[in-house]
């Protein structure tokens, strides 16, 4: 479930050196996710799903010493066991006993030095290697210095705001593909929107979810295997790498700051690698979330860090299932 670059279509080489000043604008594909709600039939936004999630992630990091009990997690989430258990079996496919172990510090250390051989692996086998880890499609396209410089002058963005399986998010489209994908924080579209404008200051944004909607679902489909998700993302050269690096990382697999800096040839810049992957502009699909500090620890997370917490776990459930 992970992307790779292949060298035949991509018409930019994101390994080979580029001026400093450089920046350039790839449109990408990917795939994700999907799921609905709720066990007294009703059918409710997976984004509401997800609410009742974090709840009860929230209360476990409040109260993990104490050991609660399932009941007590449930009421935290405004919900019975029996209702709990349907909540976590659609959202997550297993049950919340399960889930919760994938949100241990012990399961990601475990994780952690599993997944260093799965990299190993996926870096050794070669981006166009027909042996790859990978069913993910990349193509690149770069822009101009000069075209970098409008900063979206003429150019047309279409956003909506959606659900997902991780809570409402904004999904932003040029002609090319996805070019933003934020979730919303603290339930402010507004402050979403506008770290949009921040990012496209010269664009305009026509607010348009009929033109988004069709690739929103597609990116969190759960029948999206084979179906790609065009992106259009623009970053400095050292950007893109680090973004490429993290799309290598395996579904369930997690890497280490560190471990991104040796894949992108600069082993002592782990602080600028931290940088780039917070800078990412598409959630998710480009899939930042899967990098977690060396010790096991979740570190921070442009979307919250208890919704990288439940990505994680999610993601993890999704690779326990299929044993």
């Amino acid at each position: 479930m992970i992307a790779v670059f292949q060298e035949k279509r991509r018409r930019t080489q994101f390994a080979a050196p580029a001026p400093a000043h450089r920046k350039n604008r790839i449109a990408l594909n990917s795939l994700l996710i999907e799921d609905d709600f709720q066990g007294r039939i009703a059918m409710h936004s997976p984004s509401e799903d997800y609410r009742r999630v974090e709840k009860a992630i929230l209360f476990l990091d409040r109260h993990f010493p104490a050991q609660p009990s399932l009941e007590e997690v449930a009421r935290s989430a405004g919900l019975s066991s029996y209702h709990f258990q349907r909540l976590f079996r659609r959202w997550a496919g297993i049950s919340p006993k399960r889930f919760l172990q994938f949100l241990t510090l012990d399961y990601a250390k475990r994780a952690l030095a599993e997944s260093r051989s799965i990299l190993d692996a996926a870096y050794a086998a070669g981006l166009s290697s027909p042996s790859r880890l990978h069913d993910l499609f990349v193509a690149a396209e770069a822009v101009t210095p000069g075209e970098f410089r409008k900063r979206g002058a003429g150019l047309e963005i279409r956003y909506g705001f959606h659900p997902s399986p991780f809570g409402e998010c904004l999904v932003a489209r040029t002609e090319r593909g996805i070019c933003a994908l934020f979730f919303v924080l603290r339930d402010s579209r507004q402050g979403t929107l506008d770290e949009l404008r921040s990012r496209w200051p010269a664009a305009e944004l026509v607010e348009d979810p009929k033109a988004t909607e069709p690739l929103a679902k597609q990116a969190f489909s759960a029948n999206g295997r084979g179906r790609k998700v065009p992106l259009d993302l623009q970053g400095t050269n050292f950007q893109l790498k680090v973004w490429q690096a993290l799309l290598e990382i395996p579904l369930g697999a997690v890497a280490s700051y560190e471990k991104i800096a040796e894949r992108v040839g600069k082993p002592a810049a782990t602080r600028a690698v931290g940088t780039a992957v917070g800078q990412n502009p598409i959630a998710f699909l480009i899939p930042c979330h899967r990098v977690i500090r060396k010790v096991g620890a979740i570190g921070n997370y442009h979307g919250g860090a208890t919704r990288k917490r439940a990505m994680l776990a999610w993601e993890a459930s999704r690779i326990d299932q299929g044993k």
